[in-house]
């Protein structure tokens, strides 16, 4: 299958989260505080305008990225949680900020950032859909053990694609977002 195709059920894949997400009840927060204060008071440790801040970002989403790419391989389960997760959270998240402020302080605290961030999410997570995909039918076919090595040096180039397009993300989010949001 093309990469193409991983593309499109990558974003297939994070379509179901985003779906999910705007349906759940907002009710579902009240049962989330623990991990929203949690996210409250990281936030109070990253501060704005921070290349301390920069580098946190960055890292946290690479280490996202490449830890989904190495379990790929253990029935793909990582990407598809990854982006089915990150679009309920998208959603969820975005519904309820919206109620609170509203569509524009959403889209002005997302968009900036997520030009980048998406489709390296998107990227990576379809390439590890098509590495851990060839390495599961390598394991079960002979024959298809030989497309392994391609098939992951192909998939390492789409993977450090997304990884250079969160170092732009991770900027945007720390210098730029705070001031559009102010």
């Amino acid at each position: 299958m093309s990469y193409k195709w991983w593309s499109f059920i990558a974003i297939f894949l994070f379509g179901i989260g985003l779906a999910v997400g705007l349906a759940t009840p907002t009710g579902i927060a009240d049962l989330m505080s623990e991990d929203i204060a949690a996210l409250e008071e990281l936030s109070r440790i990253l501060l704005p305008f921070s290349f301390l801040t920069v580098i946190f970002i960055f890292i946290k989403n690479v280490s996202a990225l490449v830890i989904s790419f190495v379990l790929s391989p253990i029935l793909c389960l990582a990407p598809i949680l990854s982006l089915t997760v990150n679009g309920w959270l998208l959603a969820f998240i975005s519904s309820a900020v919206v109620q609170e402020e509203s569509l524009g302080f959403v889209l002005a605290a997302l968009l900036p950032h997520g030009i980048f961030e998406l489709p390296a999410l998107i990227i990576g997570q379809a390439a590890a859909l098509s590495f851990g995909t060839m390495a599961i039918l390598a394991l079960l076919k002979k024959g298809k053990r030989n497309l392994l090595l391609p098939n992951l040096k192909q998939n390492l180039r789409y993977l450090l694609v997304a990884l250079a397009l969160l170092f732009p993300a991770a900027i945007i989010e720390t210098y730029i977002t705070p001031l559009l949001i102010s």
